[in-house]
């Protein structure tokens, strides 16, 4: 059984994608924010106009975890929560200090995606994620 364990695809995706969040996270942690917290930036800054939902979707993060980075984001005066939409729909920006810590991280972030990237060897980082998007496809 042990064998077969360490040839599932799942198990073996969840280990590669806690070890890349802790490198991440490491690399973030001296600017105050989680890889979490960056992704929710990322993705405002993206397309502000996106519900709280259509966020969360976008990077694959459950609404409650999405809205609890935001109110976070929001404390520290990063982000802000605006009415909008249909019904209760809530929409999200960066503020002003969000855009600017946002623009100091990017590269942070680019130099954590090159070692990562390096870290693969021959294989092609294109045709991994490549690989992964069709495992994610709905």
């Amino acid at each position: 059984m042990a064998s077969e364990l360490s040839t599932c695809l799942v198990l073996s995706t969840i280990r590669a994608a806690r070890a890349l969040t802790r490198r991440y996270d490491a690399r973030l942690r001296e600017h105050g924010v989680t890889l979490a917290q960056f992704s929710v930036m990322g993705s405002i800054r993206e397309k502000a106009d996106r519900t709280l939902s259509e966020h969360a979707e976008r990077i694959a993060m459950d609404r409650t975890t999405l809205s609890r980075n935001l109110d976070l984001l929001e404390r520290r005066g990063l982000a802000r929560k605006d009415a909008g939409g249909v019904g209760n729909a809530r929409r999200c920006a960066l503020t002003p200090e969000g855009e600017a810590l946002l623009d100091r991280l990017m590269p942070v972030w680019r130099e954590a995606q090159a070692e990562i990237r390096g870290r693969l060897d021959d294989t092609d980082p294109d045709a991994f994620l490549h690989m992964l998007g069709l495992l994610t496809r709905a």
